[in-house]
């Protein structure tokens, strides 16, 4: 069903096309994970013919960290090679000089959600670009989809979501996301069968942000 899924979201959104060079966003989490096993196991076939690679980012100042002797081993075993990056970002702390500054200061701030997700992706940018790449494949499912459409529906009061595809205009890129018609259970319940490897330690905000709030409503 999965595989099934994956090639119909490819067919109907034209995700992949004939001398694609593919770059994953590896997290480590089991929907990264399918993702690039998807992948690598479809460039076999070479219809069409494309090429992948992944990125795995660390961010050195948030607790979220993957072994990544874990996914050398997993892209090895597919035949991919992996890259690793480490970035950071600041997170303002209000000082007690001036509080009223300060507090001000920190509503203007971005979060760290969405600082952190800025990061990771620039790092994909950059890396992309510098490999000759001209598809980034990221990792949302059908969940994610939905889950988005109801934050911007309650947060924005505007009904849209994450697109299966979508081309940057300011650079030489497509964001795809394969996995857009699966559900996010089946991606669990493949995880378990196949014992994906679970990430050392979570995200700090993982239970504190707009989208934890969207998937328990």
């Amino acid at each position: 069903r999965l595989k099934e899924r994956f090639v119909k979201a490819m067919a109907t959104y034209h995700l992949i096309e004939d001398d694609d060079r593919i770059l994953v966003g590896l997290s480590g989490g089991k929907d990264s994970l399918l993702l690039t096993e998807l992948l690598a196991k479809r460039s076999l076939i070479q219809h069409p013919r494309f090429t992948v690679e992944a990125l795995h980012v660390r961010m050195e100042n948030i607790r979220y960290e993957t072994d990544t002797s874990y996914l050398q081993a997993f892209c090895d075993s597919l035949g991919i090679r992996l890259h690793i990056r480490t970035t950071r970002f600041e997170v303002e702390v209000p000082s007690n000089q001036n509080n009223q500054t300060s507090a001000a200061r920190l509503r203007k701030q971005k979060q760290p959600c969405f600082l952190c997700s800025w990061n990771r992706r620039k790092q994909l940018f950059n890396l992309a670009q510098g490999l000759g790449c001209n598809k980034i494949a990221l990792g949302h499912h059908q969940d994610d989809l939905i889950h988005t459409a109801l934050m911007n529906l309650t947060y924005q009061a505007r009904f849209a979501t994450m697109p299966a595809r979508l081309t940057m205009r300011k650079m030489p890129l497509t964001i795809i996301r394969p996995l857009c018609l699966i559900p996010e259970s089946d991606i669990k319940a493949y995880a378990e069968l196949q014992g994906y490897q679970k990430q050392q330690k979570l995200c700090p905000y993982e239970t504190n942000s707009h989208r934890t709030d969207i998937k328990r409503l």
